[in-house]
């Protein structure tokens, strides 16, 4: 198993005093399959679905992380998206626009997140989750 690790943050330090003043040896470790299921739920929110229907690939990238994210994508049904015009523009755009936002917006998360170098994130629509419009009583 591989796994990903980074320098371990200053403010994570313990606060006693020691003999000599420098900051605390240690690495914080993450591994590959919490790294895997971090993306995953990056991605869920950033393309409108369950966690669950999400798959993510990591590989390295010349010491970077190369993501793939195969998932469906949750759209408004075709008859909601005739009666209001505005919809699409509403919801974030065409396919391609969001799937490209959602790009950025999972390798700003992810690296927020994780604190990894992300070099490349490819997301792969496999399908859509058709979001019914809601009855009004």
């Amino acid at each position: 198993m591989s796994t990903v690790t980074a320098p371990r943050p200053a403010a994570l330090t313990p606060a006693a005093p020691r003999a000599v003043d420098r900051p605390a040896a240690g690495r914080t470790r993450i591994t590959e399959k919490a790294l895997n299921r971090l993306v995953a739920a990056v991605a869920a929110e950033a393309l409108g679905v369950s966690a669950r229907a999400v798959s993510v690939d990591l590989a390295d990238s010349a010491g970077k992380l190369a993501v793939t994210v195969r998932s469906p994508l949750r759209v408004a049904s075709l008859s909601r998206v005739q009666d209001d015009r505005t919809l699409v523009e509403r919801t974030g755009g065409t396919l391609l626009e969001r799937a490209a936002a959602a790009q950025q917006q999972i390798r700003a998360r992810a690296t927020a997140l994780s604190g990894s170098s992300i070099d490349t994130v490819t997301v792969r629509l496999t399908g859509v989750d058709i979001q019914e419009g809601k009855r009004v009583s």
